[in-house]
């Protein structure tokens, strides 16, 4: 299958305009120039000097996960709903992640008019909301991504309602005060058009620093330069022959993830160039079922080097898809539930999927057998569960009929007794261990086996330098982010031709539960014709 991309400067298209939020769209201005191939290269910068110590990230302001132990009979059933506020009419949350040790919860309802808000689950049955904010740009978001480049950044999908025509993209928020966040600026992207829910909106995001990879549904892939949160501007935007209805993008490395929302299709691509994706040969395939057949999934995640697949009708539960080698694509696992499946996150050797009716939790630490070890229930239809150490966050897009509305959309539920006390473990790197042969402009991820505390995925936690010197002595210059179980590091600048080693140490980077990386892990790369 053949990819097509096409370059649109934001500077240069009426439809891709960067805005204040809650202003109109604006052009950026015919003097904005091209945006920079390296935007934080600065060749006058001195060497970085000596690394800091793994642990010396700030300490998050809220608590966190709790180590609270629960009685098995309370296990499996919601113990507090959460409200987000004034703003939070329709109860339409989608996931929530924790953001600077507090639950960040969006506010998304599906057309529009939303916000985030941040919890302190110190008593994880009794919630306390720290703070809110509001923005009638903001859509649902089926992911967030961070930025702690300059500031404390998220970003999140937008929607701009307007008498004549709908506009929308991303929108990108000030989350360095948890008690106040702040929408700060909206980009809309060419093509975007609602009230379609998934034919040509933004449906996911992914932030490798400084770039924000967007999935526009019938649209692809945008590519945004997010160097300056307050003032994005749009790279690049890729398009798939035939149509791709792009749901869920996700960056590790030089690997950029494409799959379809309610379809079969993933689509792996280079982004070795990140302003410049390239289909990777092989890298186009469909997601099969314990028969060989492709089933439609309704949204995905990737990390640990799979492809994992909320499976929809037809059988619903889960399907697993090895992308350890990007041009061999391979089965490696399913499950039929008998459910309509929504979302996918994993924690530890356990897949967390919504699915409509029920929410399951699946032993997947042998995928030739998959197995269910709990089940979990929200009144409406549950698409969404998240893993937070032993506890869960519920999530419904819809009520049923008769329930009253009111702050009873998501529910923090306990599926485990005993608090999360075991280490983050890397699972997979991209590039691969003794890669060769890589661009100048690569990036360096690795992947953990459950969500990672933002913050500790720092410049001391997460290195890269030079093979043949000391770790202090060969470091490289560049910006750490993370999202979810995805940590990356991007050099500011290009890459001399040489070897290079990632390191992550042990005592730095932590989970959401605050357990650091136990075991150091190492991988080595060459950059430059081998």
């Amino acid at each position: 299958m053949a990819l097509c991309a096409l370059s649109i400067l934001a500077c240069g298209d009426d439809d891709a305009a960067s805005t204040d939020a809650g202003a109109q769209a604006q052009d950026a201005g015919s003097d904005a120039g091209p945006p920079m191939r390296t935007p934080f290269c600065d060749p006058s910068a001195g060497a970085p000097g000596p690394y800091p110590a793994p642990d010396a990230f700030p300490a998050p302001r809220g608590p966190g996960v709790p180590a609270v132990t629960f009685e098995e009979s309370a296990l499996g059933a919601g113990c507090a709903f959460l409200d987000g506020g004034e703003w939070d009419v329709t109860d339409h949350h989608n996931l929530g992640v924790i953001y600077d040790g507090y639950l960040l919860m969006p506010i998304a309802p599906e057309f529009g008019g939303g916000g985030l808000a941040f919890f302190d689950l110190s008593d994880p049955c009794a919630p306390t909301r720290i703070g809110s904010g509001s923005s009638r740009q903001m859509r649902e978001s089926h992911s967030i991504g961070f930025s702690s480049h300059g500031g404390r950044w998220a970003v999140v999908d937008g929607l701009r309602r307007a008498l004549m025509r709908d506009a929308g993209g991303v929108q990108f928020w000030d989350v360095s005060d948890p008690t106040a966040p702040e929408a700060v600026s909206s980009l809309d992207l060419p093509g975007f058009l609602y009230p379609d829910a998934y034919a040509r909106v933004t449906l996911s995001v992914f932030w490798q620093v400084p770039y924000v990879y967007v999935a526009g549904a019938d649209n692809g892939v945008y590519v945004v330069d997010a160097t300056n949160p307050r003032n994005p501007v749009l790279v690049r935007q890729v398009s798939f022959e035939p149509t791709l209805r792009a749901g869920h993008v996700q960056a590790i490395g030089n690997l950029l993830i494409v799959t379809a929302a309610e379809g079969p299709r993933t689509v792996l691509l280079d982004i070795s160039d990140p302003e410049d994706p390239q289909p990777i040969p092989g890298g186009d395939f469909d997601a099969l079922d314990e028969n060989g057949r492709a089933r439609e999934a309704y949204f995905t995640t990737a990390t640990g080097g799979y492809v994992w697949y909320a499976k929809k009708e037809d059988g619903g539960g889960l399907m697993v898809m090895d992308i350890h080698d990007p041009t061999q694509p391979r089965y490696a696992g399913s499950y039929r539930s008998g459910g309509n499946g929504g979302y996918v996150f994993l924690h530890e050797h356990y897949a967390f999927v919504g699915e409509s009716s029920v929410a399951r939790i699946y032993d997947v630490s042998d995928l030739s057998n998959i197995r269910v070890v709990r089940e979990l229930s929200l009144p409406g239809d549950l698409d969404t569960i998240v893993p937070l150490g032993n506890l869960a966050l519920l999530s419904v897009d819809a009520l049923p009929d008769g329930v009253d509305p009111n702050d009873q959309g998501s529910a923090i539920a306990p599926w485990r007794a005993e608090p999360d006390s075991n280490a983050p473990r890397v699972t997979w790197a991209w590039p691969q261990d003794g890669a060769e042969g890589l661009p100048p402009t690569s990036r360096f991820a690795v992947t953990f086996d459950e969500m990672i505390d933002v913050q500790s995925a720092w410049e001391g936690s997460v290195r890269l330098h030079r093979a043949g010197a000391t770790p202090d002595e060969g470091r490289v210059a560049g910006v750490v982010s993370a999202q979810e179980t995805i940590v990356t590091f991007s050099p500011f600048c290009p890459l001399e031709r040489g070897e290079y080693v990632l390191e992550i140490p042990a005592g730095g980077v932590r989970d959401v539960s605050g357990n650091a990386v136990s075991e150091a892990f190492t991988a080595t790369f060459r950059v430059g014709v081998p």
